[in-house]
């Protein structure tokens, strides 16, 4: 482990030698493998993922706030790697609900579409927050329909 004095907060602190925070990167940025590794975002960047975030709760049209953001947004690659999680999790929660709407009649589908609901729910505000502290979110279980 090596110092680095570059790191916000004044104080420098240890950091693996082989990249794993660049000089300057908000605290709890990591480049891990597969997940996103390029420059430390600008807090516009932080500010517009987050919201990219936000757009994913609103229900069947969750699609649609994160397919403007990675269509309007290319000159950024940290907008661009969130907007792309963003989507890939909208169209999976896209899913749940038709599953769910799809079961309605034998009850299961009621908590289906309930639970669908809550996690989409739970998992935004999550990534929300991470994204306005600068931390590229990474949603536990979607499925990769657009890829890097």
């Amino acid at each position: 482990m090596t110092q680095d004095p570059n790191i916000p907060g004044g104080t420098p602190g240890n950091v693996p030698p082989s990249g794993g925070m660049p000089p300057g990167a908000p605290l709890g940025y990591e480049s891990v493998p597969g997940g996103y590794g390029g420059p430390p975002p600008t807090r516009d960047e932080q500010t517009m993922a987050m919201i990219c975030h936000i757009t994913g709760i609103f229900g069947i049209l969750n699609w649609v706030g994160p397919l403007i953001f990675y269509t309007s947004r290319k000159d950024s690659p940290f907008i661009q790697d969130q907007s792309r999680q963003t989507l890939n999790w909208a169209l999976t929660v896209i899913i749940g609900f038709v599953l769910g709407l799809a079961t309605w009649c034998i009850l299961i589908g009621i908590f289906i579409f309930i639970a669908t609901f809550i996690t989409n729910l739970v998992f935004c505000i999550i990534a929300a927050i991470k994204a306005n502290q600068g931390i590229a979110y990474r949603f536990p279980f979607s499925i990769k329909f657009f890829k890097a």
